[in-house]
């Protein structure tokens, strides 16, 4: 092996460096993208959890009529 051939502590560095660099980029990008998904995923389940105590209510109102007699 020749002296060229060699690999130095400052071209591992410099590799994990990029390499460390590429994958957050990628989790910044899913980041925005995830946030974005659980907002719309918790807005639909408060609608639902709204609609059905809704309707549940409906089902267990009870009507009482007062008369004189």
């Amino acid at each position: 092996m020749t002296d060229t051939d060699k690999i130095t502590a400052d071209d591992v560095r410099e590799k994990m460096q990029s390499f460390q660099d590429g994958l957050q980029a990628q989790v910044d990008e899913k980041k925005s993208v995830l946030a974005t998904a659980g907002g719309v995923v918790l807005i639909v389940v408060v609608l639902v959890a709204f609609l059905l105590g809704k309707r549940s209510g409906k089902k267990k109102t009870t009507l009482v009529e007062i008369k004189r007699v």
